[in-house]
């Protein structure tokens, strides 16, 4: 009898053994796709992250260019009164070569020139100014701005529209 009882006691035990594995291999093929499911959904939001944060590098890095480069400008319209019959003209290929990943065409120059012990400011604009070389005095200040357009598009959208940055520089002429 006490037999018995041990055998339909392990019979049981084995029944919801193999009930409870029954369960388990079923849970576990319901979950076999999670991974896939997961990837389908987190993917394209990192993929924009990651092209957002690079289309922000590239237009810090063009920032910083356009700064470093409107200063090498400004520096050598500066240096130049006397030995120099087109500052504007200089000015452009300056900041052109110190700036070469920028497309210069898109480039917008300024040169304001602010005369010693005066208020009043003179302003030549483009790539072509002769009549500034008589404007640049000793002690007077030039003052160069350089605009660039910024372009933030990220997958055919333009997150900023007519954005644009600018590098100012003044210096005192010598």
């Amino acid at each position: 009898m006490l037999r018995r009882w041990k055998l339909r006691l392990l019979h049981k035990f084995n029944s919801r053994r193999r009930a409870a594995a029954r369960w388990k291999a079923l849970v576990q093929h319901q979950e076999e796709g999670q991974s896939a499911v997961e990837l389908a959904l987190c993917l394209p939001i990192m993929l924009l992250v990651v092209t957002g944060i690079t289309t922000f590098g590239v237009a810090m890095n063009n920032y910083i260019l356009l700064t470093n480069s409107t200063n090498s400008g400004a520096r050598m319209v500066a240096l130049s009164r006397g030995a120099s019959t087109d500052p504007c003209s200089d000015l452009s290929k300056t900041v052109s070569t110190s700036a070469p990943l920028l497309k210069s065409s898109n480039l917008i120059y300024s040169l304001a020139i602010t005369p010693s012990g005066s208020s009043s400011t003179t302003t030549y604009t483009g790539t072509s100014c002769t009549s500034a070389a008589a404007a640049l005095t000793q002690n007077a200040t030039a003052k160069v701005t350089v605009t660039y357009p910024c372009n933030l598009q990220v997958y055919g959208k333009n997150l900023i529209p007519n954005c644009s940055m600018q590098g100012v520089d003044a210096e005192l002429v010598q």
